[in-house]
């Protein structure tokens, strides 16, 4: 989820479109927050391990 917000994020930042800079910007918050909790051990949804 992080690549995939790093990847839209640049491609918005190229074409200068500014809703994939957006759409990216939550996909890497969303996606370190999950990193975050997971790997201090709580389980997620069911999940112990978002990989």
């Amino acid at each position: 989820m992080i690549i995939l917000g790093i990847v839209l994020a640049v491609i918005g930042l190229v074409t200068a479109i500014p809703i994939l800079e957006t759409i990216g910007g939550i996909l890497i918050v969303v996606g370190v927050i999950l990193w975050v909790l997971g790997s201090m051990g709580r389980a997620i949804g069911g999940r112990k391990h978002y990989y």
